[in-house]
């Protein structure tokens, strides 16, 4: 079952390290026609070279902590394309000097500003795009598992996923009447523009991939593929889900003790 005939709007492809751009791919390959939104000049010509082998794509400005921003584009991807069978919400901020060691002195605005990017814009996004949504859409967040597990380091992101995990089922709820689905994907650590700014994070990497039952890196390939599954017709019975792509990290309490060994 291809992706043919789909319509819908990414948020969050950084550079091709992205996640999001890995959901991109997988759905330009099955026939989708998808527009991207970017924040800035910089992460526009990241997307302008990456397109190059997908002219017709259309891209957005658009900063998801301003309403109107949010709104506007809404309005011009309604004028531009029509419908929307499925969005993608990729997004999340923090400010990096608070991803590093304790959680306890994490300023109010810093908390504030995690919370606004990264939780509530995906509710901003849905209240926007709403209109242009028919019965049959997907929306799909990302999350990761220190939303619910106390990762080291990853402090005020893991408060923020936890809260974007509920607005996913909440949201799951309020649209499932009028046949919207809502899902969220926990992948496992992924090399990407943003993890970078998580202090020791290439050490958890590895030690996630001598946990997994899997014993592999998560790949945008992998997530990719589950993402596909979320987004088309597959999962028309699916909703209010967190699927875990990450070789099956999460259902493991303690793995072997030579997988924290550093050396």
């Amino acid at each position: 079952m291809s992706m043919k005939g789909k319509k819908g709007i990414i948020f969050g492809v950084a550079n091709d390290h992205s996640i999001a751009w890995g959901i991109a791919k997988k759905l330009l390959e099955e026939g989708a026609e998808v527009a991207f939104s970017y924040n800035g000049e910089r992460l526009k010509r990241n997307l302008d070279k990456i397109l190059q082998n997908y002219p017709g794509c259309k891209l957005y400005d658009c900063d998801v902590s301003v309403e109107e921003n949010v709104l506007k584009v809404a309005e011009q991807y309604k004028a531009e394309v029509g419908q929307c069978d499925f969005l993608v919400h990729a997004i999340g901020f923090a400010n990096k000097d608070y991803l590093k060691g304790a959680f306890l002195p994490t300023p109010k605005d810093v908390f504030l500003q995690a919370m606004d990017v990264s939780a509530y814009s995906l509710v901003s996004l849905t209240r926007a795009f709403k209109p242009s949504m028919a019965k049959g859409c997907s929306i799909l967040a990302l999350t990761y598992l220190g939303s619910e597990k106390v990762v080291q380091n990853y402090n005020v992101m893991g408060v923020a996923k936890a809260a974007l995990e509920s607005i996913v089922r909440y949201l799951a709820y309020d649209l499932g009447k009028e046949g919207i689905r809502v899902n969220a994907i926990s992948a496992g650590p992924v090399t990407t523009l943003a993890a970078r700014g998580i202090s020791d994070f290439t050490d958890l990497v590895k030690i996630h991939r001598k946990i997994a039952p899997l014993h592999e890196t998560t790949t945008l390939e992998h997530i990719g593929g589950a993402a596909y599954f979320l987004l088309s017709d597959l999962s028309s019975g699916v909703t209010s889900e967190i699927m875990y792509v990450d070789g099956g990290y999460n259902t493991v309490a303690v793995g072997p003790m030579a997988a924290y060994d550093k050396e």
